[in-house]
């Protein structure tokens, strides 16, 4: 088979796969060495443990705020406003670990939240 029997998106435009290949590779290369990437890699990792602890105190605060308006017929105040800022939290640590954002939530840039970040 000739080059000129082949389908179109099988022939390289006039040697210009093999450049391709050459800039792939170093930028590939230059993308692993960057030093911002894996420092992010760390942070990513901090916040995936601070987020699954964020878990653990989220399912906490559902069954003791449960157990509060089953035992009292109303729900704990303090209780909603920290299940809001908890739900807040969740929101930025996730928008950091998909790469929707470079602010790192709390404990690094921000602090506790409070009310919905502002793009």
């Amino acid at each position: 088979m000739t080059t000129n029997d082949q389908p179109m998106d099988h022939v390289p435009p006039d040697g210009t796969a093999d450049e391709q290949q050459d800039s792939g590779s170093s930028d590939l290369e230059k993308n692993v060495k960057q030093k911002s990437t894996w420092v992010r890699l760390f942070f990513m990792l901090v916040l995936a443990f601070l987020y699954g602890l964020s878990r653990v105190v989220m399912v906490a605060v559902v069954v003791f705020q449960f157990f509060f308006v089953l035992l009292t017929g109303e729900a704990k105040e303090g209780l909603k406003a920290f299940g809001h800022s908890l739900a807040i939290y969740s929101y930025e640590v996730v928008d950091y670990l998909t790469f929707n954002t470079d602010k790192k939530p709390f404990p690094f840039d921000g602090v506790w939240p409070t009310s919905m970040p502002k793009d």
